[in-house]
């Protein structure tokens, strides 16, 4: 967008070319730039002119956003025999993503560094979409790139949770995520009122996350979280067709009706050759003005959850009211309470999904033809 910078008697002149008239946040832009430049030596005075490409300008940005990192183009990936690479279970699968527009699914190309980490429950009510949506802000508070996708197409919350006040800007058919405390977020409530149902079947919900994954710019991202729905339905089995690489993350409470719930999104995940990576305890005690930790919903579940399934347990989040609070305001606790108790169990469980380090490492050099 920077179409010229000029500098002379202490004063500075930006001239940016935004995509389209109107463009959301171009005050926020105007404001960020004025900053940057405003701080360096010499400079006394900022001024910003915006201008809106020509028809040929946004048609050449389209290209390069759709292309692959680095501007160079990228294939899907494809298993042995040409079939697109899928895992097991559906007895229909769909067509290959991005088969309809052409474009890569850039997150399973070679070379990819983007860690695909879908957050899963067995059912609802366990606090799964906060634990998310902190997570993803912890991720970029510590200086990674996080994307974070609303795959809860019937359940869609994330948006309000993260404090989205826009939607995404269309650039022709590409869509450009809007950017929240360092977090891209793309969710189904930027497309339908809060009250009205998505009433959809299977085939229509493959669709919309080929859209959200296909037809929207996300740039490449350390991190890409997806915040599932609950159980073992269709979004699971797309991510095992679509996106083979996904690393699963449960989360639970402590009490052993929840774990043992919990423990059959774990063994779907398994089945679709979908890494379990750990597990999260959520709503794991409550602190007292005295200091006391009170363990209303029991102890151990997810303890037993991850010793069950063989992995690490990744964290335990306190029951703390900022993490409501701030769900129903649009202010993360991670935000709205950097220095509390649910917010440093978040940084904790974001260093340790640092730590894990990719599941699998996949290279241009080792592909099989």
């Amino acid at each position: 967008m920077v179409r010229s910078v000029r500098a002379g008697r202490r004063q500075a002149s930006v001239v940016l070319c935004l995509p389209v008239e109107g463009w959301p946040g171009a005050d926020e832009l105007v404001g960020l730039v004025v900053q940057a430049v405003g701080a360096l030596s010499g400079v006394g005075e900022v001024k910003v002119e915006i201008s809106t490409m020509t028809g040929e300008e946004r048609e050449e940005l389209h290209r390069r956003l759709a292309l692959g990192a680095g501007g160079e183009p990228v294939e899907p990936v494809v298993a042995r025999g040409g079939r697109p690479a899928q895992g097991h279970g559906a007895a229909a699968p769909p067509a290959p993503l991005g088969h309809e527009t052409g474009r890569p699914n850039r997150f399973m190309a070679p070379g990819s560094k983007t860690r695909v980490v879908g957050i899963s429950s067995g059912k609802g009510g366990v606090g799964k979409s906060s634990v998310t949506v902190n997570l993803a802000v912890a991720l970029a508070a510590r200086g990674h790139d996080v994307g974070l996708l609303d795959a809860d197409v019937y359940g869609f919350s994330v948006p309000k949770m993260l404090g989205v006040t826009r939607g995404p800007v269309a650039v022709d058919d590409l869509l450009v995520p809007p950017v929240v405390h360092g977090v891209r977020c793309l969710s189904m409530g930027f497309f339908v009122p809060d009250e009205q149902p998505v009433i959809w079947r299977g085939p229509m919900l493959h669709k919309a996350l080929e859209q959200f994954l296909v037809d929207s710019y996300w740039g490449e991202p350390d991190f890409l979280l997806i915040d599932m729905p609950p159980g073992t339905g269709d979004v699971t089995l797309s991510l095992g067709q679509y996106l083979p690489r996904t690393e699963i993350v449960v989360v639970t409470t402590p009490q052993a009706a929840a774990q043992r719930v919990a423990q059959r999104s774990a063994y779907a995940a398994k089945k679709l050759k979908l890494a379990v990576r750990g597990v999260v305890e959520n709503m794991s005690w409550f602190t007292g003005d005295d200091g006391t930790r009170y363990e209303l919903f029991g102890a151990g579940g997810g303890q037993a959850l991850a010793d069950d399934l063989e992995v690490p347990l990744l964290g335990r989040i306190p029951l703390v009211p900022a993490v409501r609070i701030g769900a129903d305001t649009g202010v993360p606790a991670h935000v709205a309470d950097a220095g509390g108790e649910a917010a440093l169990a978040f940084d904790a469980l974001a260093a340790r999904m640092e730590d894990l380090g990719p599941a699998r490492i996949y290279r241009r050099e080792l592909n099989v033809r």
